[in-house]
């Protein structure tokens, strides 16, 4: 079975195409120092807004933005919105935040972003996270984000448990593997708590994508959340 997650414009033999949105120069040049340096990344294009950022990508191919938030013209959540409502294929989206002045997060992975990125993440964390999301996967681990989740969501929504009949559509091993996504468990404690192997576990979780019609593990714990699976402070 193909994988769900994995974007066309993904060329494997070359760099990693990057475009960087943040309306500080300062901090555009300084996410390109670390990109420039590592071999393997490209940065293909800078914008100092949302909109600049869906016009800039217009016949340009990218593999991965970096999105800041709030910015002049067109926010993070709306440029975000209308770059993965285009035509495919679509960058991957990873949001910049300052965690704790960003209150926004969660609509933007609502809007689909693959995830999220602090700002004040060293180089390490922040090419890590790139080469995470372009090959499909969480953008850091589970559980940071998750504890993203427990911060914002009571701000912008309860849990609603109204969408729950999307949910239908899973076996009752799938719903068990979304449910354990959604509590920040990684692939091999979903493994160990339901005796599975976890090539077994990456099967359910590329259908879980699939019938869902999700990009990613971090809209599988968006998704657990909206429709009340999890709740805040499970674990």
């Amino acid at each position: 079975m193909s994988d769900p997650t994995a974007d066309v414009s993904d060329d494997p033999s070359g760099p990693v195409r990057v475009m960087i949105v943040d309306d500080q120069a300062l901090v555009r040049a300084g996410f390109r120092l670390v990109l420039d340096s590592e071999p393997g990344l490209e940065v293909v294009a800078e914008a100092p807004d949302g909109q600049a950022a869906v016009d800039g990508l217009r016949g340009r191919a990218v593999d991965v933005v970096l999105m800041d938030i709030r910015m002049p013209r067109l926010d993070g959540i709306e440029a975000t919105r209308r770059i993965l409502s285009g035509r495919p294929p679509h960058p991957k989206v990873l949001v910049l935040t300052t965690f704790d002045l960003d209150e926004y997060v969660f609509a933007a992975l609502q809007a689909g972003a693959a995830g999220f990125l602090l700002k004040d993440a060293g180089p390490a964390e922040l090419l890590s996270a790139i080469r995470a999301v372009h090959t499909g996967d969480a953008v850091v681990a589970p559980g940071p984000t998750k504890r993203l989740l427990d911060r914002f969501l009571p701000v912008l929504a309860e849990p609603a448990t109204a969408g729950r009949e999307r949910l239908e559509v899973l076996t009752e091993r799938e719903l068990e593997v979304l449910e354990a996504v959604g509590k920040g468990l990684n692939n091999g404690e979903i493994a160990a708590a339901l005796f599975v192997a976890e090539a077994t576990v990456k099967t359910h979780i590329g259908r879980v994508l699939s019938k869902l019609g999700l990009r990613d593990r971090v809209q599988m714990v968006v998704l657990a959340y909206e429709t009340g699976l999890v709740r805040i402070g499970d674990r």
